[in-house]
């Protein structure tokens, strides 16, 4: 299919797993056929909420190939090309790309502390490899680097990016470059989306095009609801609505930090919801992720049954 500007939701899928750690396709799919009664815009595969750093790449592949013959084009499935170095992130886009995705989200470089020229070639050397468009991931929590602004307008204005998926938390950044994209008359087929689900209406209050929130896997229809608000200027519904989000996204706090680590805690309560709500058969995560003890499993039904899921 051909790649049209993102906009609306679109989920960055969990990765359900057995309890010996391969992909639950049925329960994949399964979780990809609630997206899509949610009402969701696409779908974004091996992304950090899917896991995919923890995936071997015969399991990113099955990833990739179940859910995109299961949507059929129905909806644009994004795949993360996400690795340390050019050389392996180009194998990857053509491992997904064959697989079926119809667009790869790429951060910058890591490992290695990266100049932002070096990042600026990155993705040039990417995207002239790809076969379909390439979204840049800003993802400083995991890489280490900040995209800068100025980096992300220019590989826009030259085509090289089709979009950014945003996922700093930096408001006042993500900010520059909704409008350096506006004050350049806007760039053909650029979408801008943020991956902080927290903070969606204000995002797409000053134009964001969507919204990329790992929540969206437990509560599709209330992400959709609340694009639906801001897209028709009920900003006091919006604002109630994300505020209902927010206090559903307290389940991502219900690990115990003293034995655990935060990345443990959300995904974990992102697959106990699921689990719960009958989307997905089992709860496991990746090694070496801690799960969940009976006791915090209790807690997320809380937090679902507080906001009308359960």
């Amino acid at each position: 299919m051909t790649l049209a500007p993102l906009t609306g939701v679109i989920p960055p899928v969990c990765t359900p797993l057995t309890p010996d750690g391969e992909v639950d396709v049925p329960s994949l799919l399964s979780l990809v056929d609630h997206l899509v009664a949610g009402g969701v815009h696409g779908l974004f595969v091996l992304g950090s909420t899917s896991e995919a750093a923890f995936l071997p790449d015969r399991q990113r592949r099955l990833v990739v190939e179940s859910v995109a013959g299961h949507v059929g084009g129905q909806l644009p499935v994004l795949a993360g090309a996400i690795d340390m170095t050019t050389p392996r992130v180009l194998d990857h886009v053509a491992s997904v790309t064959a697989a079926g995705a119809d667009a790869v989200v790429v951060t910058a470089p890591f490992y290695t502390r990266t100049h932002p020229a070096e990042i600026t070639r990155h993705f040039r050397a990417v995207a002239a490899a790809s076969p379909v468009p390439v979204i840049a991931y800003d993802l400083p929590v995991a890489v280490h680097t900040k995209l800068p602004a100025d980096v992300v307008l220019e590989l826009a204005v030259d085509g090289v990016v089709a979009g950014l998926k945003d996922s700093s938390g930096d408001l006042a950044a993500f900010r520059q470059v909704v409008t350096g994209v506006r004050d350049r008359g806007g760039v053909t087929g650029f979408s801008v989306l943020t991956g902080s689900e927290l903070i969606v209406d204000a995002a797409l209050a000053i134009g964001a095009d969507g919204t990329v929130p790992g929540l969206g896997n437990v509560d599709p229809h209330g992400y959709v609801r609340l694009d639906r608000l801001c897209r028709a200027g009920d900003w006091e519904g919006a604002r109630a609505e994300q505020e209902r989000l927010c206090a559903l996204f307290g389940m991502v706090t219900v690990g115990d930090p003293a034995r655990m680590g935060a990345n443990s805690s959300a995904i974990g309560a992102f697959k106990a919801a699921l689990h719960l709500r009958g989307v997905i058969v089992c709860p496991a995560t990746a090694q070496p992720q801690i799960p969940l003890a009976p006791d915090e499993v209790e807690q997320v039904g809380k937090y679902l049954a507080a906001a009308g899921l359960l």
